[in-house]
């Protein structure tokens, strides 16, 4: 099983990139979704986010107030920081049941789309890691125009997560976003062809596929060892 890293920063254009690769047919397991989901009313990790930050980050309907929350954590990295060491447990948990749950079907190539994925360790389950990299003024101009934030505040965000130029040093390949939508689909056409190359043996025989033809040669051998004796 091919597990691919898909990280990338705020504005940078890595969700843009995800939909590509599920419009070609290729599971994405989303940490965001997972995010999200983990935080739902009643859950552990609302709970311990209740706990720790207080009832007034909750909607009427109890559930968390994810912008609110979101601006709390970006303007001060000690809580940003707390925030993430309540939720890593849960959302490496799901992530893992995503992961098997696609590794169950018999998926050969999957997609991690993990905006920390160098920040969570989770790039040591990944090969290759896809970085989508910007410069940092068109990250900035983006991100203002998306939510309509002044430069500061904007700024502060960009400066809240590792930056760029530091993940695209750690990338196996770079998709370089600061240019037209026609540039991206062209350099995304390169990275899917390098990403469908046949699997490994190591990747093989970490798939469904590979487990039953291990799991039946042995079987098979067992047989013939104790026909022979």
């Amino acid at each position: 099983m091919r597990i691919v890293g898909l990280t990338g920063g705020i504005g940078s254009g890595k969700s843009t990139v995800s939909n590509l690769f599920k419009a070609h047919g290729i599971p994405v397991v989303d940490a965001d979704v997972v995010a999200r989901n983990v935080l739902k009313k009643g859950t552990g990790g609302w709970r311990k986010v209740l706990a720790a930050f207080g009832e007034d980050i909750l909607l009427p309907s109890g559930e968390v107030d994810r912008p609110k929350l979101g601006q709390i954590v970006f303007t001060d990295p000690d809580k940003r920081q707390l925030l993430n060491r309540l939720l890593t447990p849960y959302i490496s948990s799901g992530i893992i049941l995503e992961v098997f749950k696609l590794w169950i079907k018999g998926c050969k190539i999957i997609v991690l789309d993990v905006p920390l994925l160098f920040e969570a360790k989770m790039d040591k389950w990944t090969k290759p890691i896809i970085v989508v990299w910007v410069n940092t003024e068109t990250q900035l101009q983006r991100l203002m125009a998306r939510d309509g934030t002044t430069a500061e505040e904007a700024s502060s965000r960009i400066n809240a997560q590792m930056s760029l130029d530091l993940k695209r040093d750690k990338a196996d390949i770079v998709i370089d976003n600061s240019g037209s939508l026609e540039d991206l689909n062209e350099q995304f056409r390169e990275v899917l062809v390098h990403v469908k190359n046949p699997l490994t043996w190591t990747e093989f025989g970490l798939s469904r596929d590979g487990a039953l033809t291990a799991f039946f040669s042995i079987l098979f051998g067992v047989i013939i060892c104790w026909r022979a004796l």
